[in-house]
């Protein structure tokens, strides 16, 4: 039994791993994505800039811009919330899978604090049935 629960502590250990790579993935796409935000609105400073110096040609290009911008912008908002919503279900399955791995972790504790108690019940009963025997003798010899 010691055996089955030794090896489903190490499945387990290996699940909660691979749970803690998927939600450095989904954190890595969360940065990935806040960048590309981040680029888009220096894009658009940029672009604000080159608009005010030459206000004629702004007129027919920004508009056009402007648009496709704010179509980015918005999809990269909603990338962005759709992975904040899988990054919260990863880490609940995270949370998830480390309870069940502390709970065997426990349960194999209890297991080696009671093996442990039971070893030295039974080698106390043994030096008490040595000590027994050595005073019978003594006794018997006086």
């Amino acid at each position: 039994m010691a055996k089955k629960l030794k090896t489903l502590i190490r499945l387990h250990k290996w699940t909660v791993d691979e749970r803690r790579r998927e939600l450095g993935i989904l954190l890595a796409r969360e940065d990935e994505v806040q960048a590309l935000l981040t680029g888009l609105e220096q894009e658009l400073v940029e672009e604000q800039k080159t608009a005010a110096e030459d206000p004629t040609l702004a007129g027919f290009s920004y508009g056009g811009y402007a648009q496709r911008y704010l179509e980015m912008k918005g999809n990269l908002v909603r990338l962005l919330d759709a992975i904040g919503r899988e990054i919260l279900a990863a880490q609940e399955r995270l949370a998830a899978a480390y309870r069940e791995l502390k709970t065997y972790e426990e349960v194999e504790k209890n297991r080696a604090k009671k093996e442990l108690e039971e070893a030295n019940l039974k080698e106390q009963k043994m030096l008490d049935e040595i000590a027994s025997t050595r005073f019978e003798r003594a006794k018997a010899e006086r």
